[in-house]
């Protein structure tokens, strides 16, 4: 579908590169056992067809005791300036995995917030801790717009397994309630590889799998064209431009099955809010307006 802007919605989600943090990546791999039978390692359907993946024994073992968000919650966006603003009165923070510890976490969580692990599940992204860990083979084309951060080869999960592993058990050992998963729509966009719609559902039906086993919770971000595939795997949506841009109705079924839609507008769209939030009103979702750094200014609906 063309070139990502790197400006949300369907084409590119939003990412913002703030400083990297210098936190290690904590705890071990994941054991969680993969769908059987399997193809032998190094193969490329060695993780399953889409639908191995929704039916895998492992994922209708696990208890679903994760966090399920419910329609109509506030929500606060803070990705850049830290530290994170905690004054604001939302229902949950979404923030940064890497730029804020255990610490934050708890002082939002002692406040009765819920809070959200904002990571790049998509691309490399040349400040993060773990870049050298990721092999020059998954490691495609420039981000449109974006210095520093390239698409990756979805498609070999195998490789990005042990990666995305570590980032979702740094998620869940510092107490974050769910996953914000960004760029997760590669395959709509210049990549460097010839990504599929079935890749990529392969790629998002493994990582809700993922975060579903470690107890957190798991939003789909953007990717509207997926939504009916993917709204009984994943627990919440997240959407970034789709009122200025037009694709809102694509997210119903999420409100439709009980799951909220967050939403942002920018105001470097010259979005009208009072106009938009009755939109949004009709729609339940949960919009806020936010500056495009995703810093700690929001606007909310009345």
């Amino acid at each position: 579908m063309g070139i990502s802007t790197k400006l949300g919605g369907p084409m590119g989600p939003h990412r913002i590169h703030g400083l990297a943090s210098s936190l290690l990546l904590l705890a071990a791999c994941s054991t969680v056992e993969l769908p059987a039978p399997l193809p032998p390692p190094g193969s490329a359907d060695s993780f399953g067809t889409p639908s191995d993946l929704r039916n895998a024994p492992t994922r209708q073992e696990v208890q679903e005791n994760w966090w399920k968000p419910s329609i109509d919650l506030r929500w606060q966006w803070q990705l850049s300036e830290t530290p994170v603003d905690l004054s604001l009165e939302a229902d949950i923070y979404d923030i940064d995995a890497f730029d804020n510890d255990a610490g934050v976490v708890a002082a939002l969580h002692a406040q009765g917030r819920r809070v959200i692990c904002y990571l790049s599940v998509g691309s490399w992204e040349g400040w993060r801790p773990d870049k050298d860990r990721f092999p020059a083979s998954v490691i495609g084309k420039e981000y449109e717009g974006w210095p520093g951060e390239k698409w990756l080869d979805v498609r070999q999960i195998e490789t990005l397994a042990p990666i995305m592993r570590e980032r979702f058990d740094l998620c869940r050992d510092k107490g974050f309630d769910g996953i914000e998963p960004d760029n997760m729509d590669g395959y709509t966009n210049d990549t460097g590889f010839p990504l599929t719609y079935e890749d990529q559902l392969r790629y998002n039906l493994w990582l809700a799998q993922e975060a579903h086993a470690r107890g957190l919770s798991i939003g789909l971000k953007n990717d509207p064209d997926q939504v009916t595939d993917l709204v009984h795997d994943f627990d919440w949506a997240l959407s970034e431009d789709c009122f200025v841009e037009g694709w809102c109705e694509d997210l119903t079924p999420f409100i439709q099955t009980g799951k909220p839609v967050l939403a942002v507008e920018y105001t470097d769209t010259g979005v009208e809010l009072v106009k938009t939030c009755q939109e949004a009103k009709r729609l339940r979702f949960s919009l806020i307006l936010k500056n495009r750094e995703i810093d700690a200014w929001r606007r909310p609906c009345p």
